[in-house]
């Protein structure tokens, strides 16, 4: 599922973008998603508007993948795959906070349509469950993969931590987030772990981290900037293969036997969604590196009882 992620990817950043063009020229009032000023009288041109562009972004984005997969490949008998112990569970963290963050913004772009809050939330936020279930099925059908039943899980807790925020408190205390740092492993298997940085960003699970930022502020800690985070997050390290490493690259030369292990992360965040300005545009920028973590130091706990203090950790 790796190799397919950088698609995902890709049309959460078209649609995230399509969305906050909508706000930045959008004058005739100024959202506020987390106290719920939006008018409740729906803006049926913008709903219409809203419901085309996410069914075309939908169709196409399932036909280009289609194209790109599996159009060449002989199909086969529905089936399912269980994948549930590849990577270190580090592609389950993909499929969560793509769903996350998918599910976040169909809850906006119905919002901005003026679609109440409780009907944005629940429609809204399953949209990434929808969008990533679709390639499941292609996946059931197709003799190289089959549906996964931890994907799909992993698909629904995302858009559940999403749905269940917005319905508690009508605003998102606890952020996914996604960080990156490059690692030595990529080289050794470029086909698989990336041979780029922009490919590495997405395929090598050893240099990302996904993380749950938590705001202390909307919690009652009202001494602690409202911008200010504590992130608890989960990463990997030493994997050259999915469910185990392999002694050769594809021309036959060794690769050292690196130590697998899970690592567990504690630090700081700035949430920047929380951090508006006078500047629609810088607001929406803000809003569109939101998935971000930020740079703070960190202090690593691994599955081997060891501690390790990073004095910045990406």
């Amino acid at each position: 599922m790796t190799t397919r992620f950088k698609f995902y990817i890709s049309i959460l950043i078209v649609i995230h973008l399509s969305i906050n063009n909508l706000h930045i020229y959008a004058q005739e009032f100024e959202p506020d998603y987390q106290t719920n000023s939006i008018p409740q009288e729906i803006n049926r041109t913008r709903l219409t508007y809203t419901i085309l562009g996410a069914s075309s972004v939908y169709a196409g984005s399932m036909g280009g993948l289609y194209y790109a997969w599996y159009r060449d490949k002989p199909m086969t008998s529905f089936h399912f795959h269980n994948d549930a112990r590849q990577w270190l569970q580090m592609d389950k963290g993909g499929h969560i906070v793509s769903s996350y963050y998918i599910g976040k913004l169909g809850y906006e772009a119905l919002r901005f349509s003026g679609v109440n809050e409780k009907h944005s939330t629940w429609f809204g936020g399953f949209t990434g469950s929808v969008f990533l279930f679709t390639v499941e099925i292609f996946d059931g059908f197709s003799p190289e993969y089959g549906a996964s039943v931890s994907d799909f899980l992993a698909n629904l807790l995302g858009s559940s931590i999403f749905i269940s925020q917005q319905a508690a408190w009508h605003e998102q205390r606890i952020l996914l987030k996604y960080s990156y740092h490059n690692t030595k492993y990529a080289a050794y298997r470029p086909e698989v772990l990336g041979s780029n940085l922009a490919e590495k960003m997405i395929k090598d699970y050893n240099g990302i981290s996904y993380w749950l930022s938590i705001n202390p502020n909307s919690f009652g800690w009202k001494q602690i900037p409202k911008w200010l985070n504590i992130a608890l997050g989960y990463s990997a390290d030493g994997m050259t293969g999915a469910l185990g490493n392999i002694s050769n690259d594809k021309q036959g030369n060794p690769i050292p036997d690196f130590d697998r292990r899970r690592q567990f992360l504690l630090s700081l965040d700035i949430d920047l969604t929380r951090i508006k300005t006078r500047s629609p545009v810088i607001n929406s920028v803000f809003e569109l590196l939101g998935f971000i973590k930020i740079p703070f130091p960190t202090l690593e706990f691994d599955n081997n009882k060891n501690f390790k203090f990073h004095p910045l950790y990406f």
